[in-house]
């Protein structure tokens, strides 16, 4: 083996990295003109750190994914041992990181799901998803929902119930996806037309179902994420899986974002008992170290592909590098009681954001489970009218949700933002005292949406 020889390079100013990004790549979901990336160097714990020191609450874990928080000291060794075992082999093979994490998988995993497919991220999962259920089920279209997110590639924006997907129409309709309301209790979407709506959302899917033809499935966000954490009545997802049962349809929880503690249970449908027929999950699989996704199913689905081809796959499926660090992920999260923590730190966020709630004009509501939470902002809370529309966004209007980031930003806490909420979701290793840092943060900034309010 040859003796490794280090290059020596000149190094970049950070005018020279943040300019050649910029000129030479695409920001995503915006108009590129307005695009100035932070020049970050560092992350540790709750923490990143840009170039010139200063240290930033990672108030949203990220892309509400570092449940580990950065630099778990297991996980990258996990990725070392893995680079030094066994770097790549083709999907065809077996290796001792891709079986340890599938039975590491069945201890977690809603009880009945066995057959596990891995891809590397969670738009590639629900590709997978779709065209296991159509495979399986010899029909064709999949119901979605406004104010959902599945993924950005031709079948998952299909999917998506927000405006990411516009860009992609028409064709994205020739996808076979149809759209049902949300679940959105504190802007009921039908509640108008059918006051007394008890839980009207859910009955509207079997509606569709015996008025359409060929429904293979149903995907959900158990809760929403992106789209405004979106919390359903406790009746709703036992609803939806005994009209799934009743009419043969597949339900498909999308708990990428849900799952791996979030909540405070491994998996959100945990919450409500609710075994769907195959699950997706991802970025919390590995705390985003390493990019891995997961879509699993039910030995009944597994069974009938015993004798059926199955026409699924690509080359870094089921990746060393991935499904290694993936084993130490889930052991940590063990170790540090991750999952309990989740679930007891929910009083103590839920008291300081609903405090939050009596003391700006602004905040329309809050709600959340675990540490997964929203705060939507409102410019009349009689009428619950956002200061952005969807529309907004996607004509890249300044949004007042943007500003009240930006003030967050200056202090020091970095806070995911989308037309008119906040998506609170620290890493699962957050203290009370670091809580209490970032919703202060946001108490200050609120006063540029309480000036606003009409």
């Amino acid at each position: 083996m040859s003796e490794f020889v280090e290059l020596e390079t000149a190094p970049m100013t950070t005018e020279q990295v943040v300019s050649i990004t910029r000129a030479n790549n695409y920001g995503t979901w915006r108009m590129q003109k307005t695009w100035k990336p932070l020049h970050v160097v560092d992350a540790e714990g709750c923490y990143f750190i840009d170039v010139t020191g200063k240290r930033y609450l990672d108030f949203s874990s990220q892309l509400m994914c570092v449940n580990l928080g950065h630099k778990n000291p297991r996980v990258i060794e996990a990725i070392a041992e893995q680079a030094r075992e066994l770097p790549y082999i083709a999907p065809g093979y077996a290796t001792t990181a891709r079986a340890r994490l599938s039975q590491k998988l069945l201890e977690v995993l809603p009880e009945g799901l066995e057959k596990f497919f891995f891809a590397t991220s969670g738009t590639e999962a629900n590709e997978a998803a779709f065209k296991i259920a159509r495979m399986y089920t010899g029909k064709t279209k999949i119901i979605s929902r406004y104010r959902s997110y599945h993924g950005s590639t031709m079948a998952s924006i299909a999917a998506t119930g927000d405006p990411r997907r516009w860009a992609m129409e028409p064709g994205g309709k020739g996808q076979g996806f149809i759209f049902a309301p949300e679940t959105n209790c504190y802007k009921c979407p039908i509640k108008h037309s059918y006051p007394s709506c008890d839980v009207a959302c859910v009955d509207y899917i079997e509606h569709m179902i015996r008025n359409e033809s060929d429904v293979a499935a149903i995907i959900v966000e158990p809760i929403v994420g992106t789209n405004g954490v979106l919390v359903p009545p406790k009746e709703y997802m036992p609803r939806l899986r005994a009209i799934c049962d009743a009419y043969g349809v597949l339900m498909i929880a999308d708990e990428v974002m849900t799952g791996w503690g979030r909540t405070g249970k491994w998996f959100c449908v945990d919450h409500w008992g609710v075994k769907p027929d195959i699950l997706v999950t991802a970025k919390g699989i590995t705390s985003a170290y390493v990019p891995l996704g997961l879509c699993a199913t039910t030995k009944k689905i597994a069974d009938y592909f015993e004798e059926h081809y199955f026409a699924h796959g690509h080359t870094y499926e089921a990746h060393p590098m991935t499904t290694g660090p993936a084993v130490a992920t889930i052991e940590e999260m063990h170790r540090l009681g991750l999952v309990e923590r989740a679930a007891a730190l929910e009083p103590y966020v839920r008291a300081k954001l609903e405090a939050l709630k009596e003391k700006h004009v602004s905040v329309g509501d809050v709600r959340g489970m675990g540490l997964f939470w929203a705060v939507e902002l409102v410019k009349n809370r009689e009428t619950k009218e956002p200061f952005n529309t969807m529309r907004d966004k996607v004509e890249g209007k300044l949004l007042v949700v943007d500003q009240v980031a930006a003030k967050m930003m200056g202090v020091g806490v970095a806070q995911q933002a989308w037309v008119s909420h906040f998506v609170i979701a620290p890493p699962l290793i957050v203290t009370e005292a670091e809580l209490d840092f970032g919703i202060g943060a946001l108490d200050e900034a609120l006063a540029i949406a309480d000036a606003l309010v009409e």
